[in-house]
C-alpha cells in the first residue's frame, strides 16, 4: 500500500490540503492526515480563562506544558473544532476523510510521563504532574482497514496513555509513529515557514536539504521555533524506516520548490568518526 502520512500546522491553510490529498488519492496513493492546532487551543484557552504554557528541555526543543485544564482545552480545540473543519474542507474537495484522535480504538498508544525535565532560569528541574505521555504504538490495523476502503483518516491528539486516560503528545511526533506503522513511502510536515530556515526570521533562507547531525546529537541545533520537533520527528521517522521525509507549505510541489528535504545522518567513517 503506497501510503503518505502529512501533518499539517494550524497555520497552514486547510484548502489547499484538500487540492493535493484529492490530486494524491486519484492516483491511488492512500492519505493519513495529522493535524494540531496551537491557535485555536490558544484562541479557546483566552476564551475559557485558562492560561497556556510552555516549556524548555534541556536540549532547547519548545513544547506545552500539559497540565489537567490544558488538556482539557487541547480536546476541546482540536477533536471539538480543528477536525470537523478540516473534515468538512477535504469532503469539500470530494475526499472521503474521516476523524479520529488517539483516544479512538486506542489508535495511539502512550506511556505516561511521570515528570518532564526542563530549563527554568538556567536551571534544570522536574516538573509533575504533566498529562503528556511518549509514544509507544501506533494500531496499523485500524488505519489500514480505514485506508482500504478508500477512506483518509484525519488524526489528532489526544492519545490513550498506559492507565487508559487521555494524554497529550506532540502532533509532529505522533505523524512519524503513524508513518512508521504503517511503512509509509513519505512523511510531509506542512509549514507556513517554507520549510527549514537557516535563518527562521529569513523566508527566503529554505533549504533545500537538511542533513540530520550524527547519531546522538539531536537534530535542529541553531534552528529556531517549533522547527526543532518537527526535525526530532523527522529522525525518528526515518530512523523507523520511512523513505522521504520533507518539511515545505504544500503536500505536492509547487512552483516555488518543495520545501526541504530531510536527509539521514552520513554513516561513520572507516575510523568511527
Amino acid at each position: 500500500m503506497d501510503v503518505t502520512v502529512v501533518k499539517i500546522g494550524g497555520e497552514v491553510p486547510a484548502g489547499p490540503l484538500g487540492v493535493d490529498v484529492a490530486a494524491l488519492t486519484a492516483t491511488g496513493a492512500r492519505v493519513v492526515v495529522v493535524h494540531g492546532g496551537a491557535a485555536a487551543m490558544a484562541r479557546l484557552a483566552g476564551r475559557l480563562g485558562v492560561t497556556l504554557r510552555e516549556i524548555v528541555s534541556p536540549d532547547g526543543v519548545v513544547t506545552r506544558r500539559t497540565d489537567a485544564a490544558t488538556l482539557e482545552v487541547l480536546t476541546l480545540a482540536l477533536a471539538g473544532g480543528v477536525k470537523p473543519a478540516l473534515v468538512v474542507e477535504l469532503v469539500r474537495h470530494g475526499v472521503r476523510a474521516v476523524g479520529l484522535t488517539g483516544l479512538d480504538a486506542g489508535l495511539v498508544r502512550a506511556r505516561r510521563r511521570s515528570a518532564v525535565r526542563a530549563t527554568v532560569d538556567g536551571r534544570t528541574v522536574l516538573l509533575r504532574g504533566d498529562h503528556s505521555g511518549r509514544i509507544t504504538g501506533v494500531d496499523g490495523v485500524v488505519l489500514r482497514t480505514l485506508l482500504g476502503a478508500g477512506l483518509v483518516p484525519v488524526v489528532s491528539p489526544p492519545v490513550l496513555a498506559d492507565d487508559d486516560t487521555p494524554v497529550n503528545a506532540n502532533a509532529d511526533r505522533v505523524a512519524a509513529a503513524i508513518a512508521i506503522a504503517l511503512g509509509a513511502r513519505r512523511l510531509v510536515f506542512l509549514t507556513a515557514s517554507g520549510g527549514v530556515r537557516a535563518d527562521p526570521d529569513d523566508p527566503d533562507s529554505v533549504l533545500a536539504r537538511y542533513r540530520l547531525p550524527a547519531s546522538g546529537d539531536r537534530p535542529g541545533a541553531g534552528i529556531g521555533g517549533g522547527m526543532r520537533i518537527k526535525l526530532v520527528a523527522a529522525a525518528e521517522a526515518l530512523a523507523g524506516g520511512v523513505a522521504s521525509v520533507s518539511v515545505g507549505e504544500r503536500l505536492l510541489p509547487t512552483v516555488r520548490g518543495a520545501g526541504t528535504v530531510v536527509r539521514p545522518a552520513l554513516p561513520p567513517g572507516p575510523n568511527g568518526f
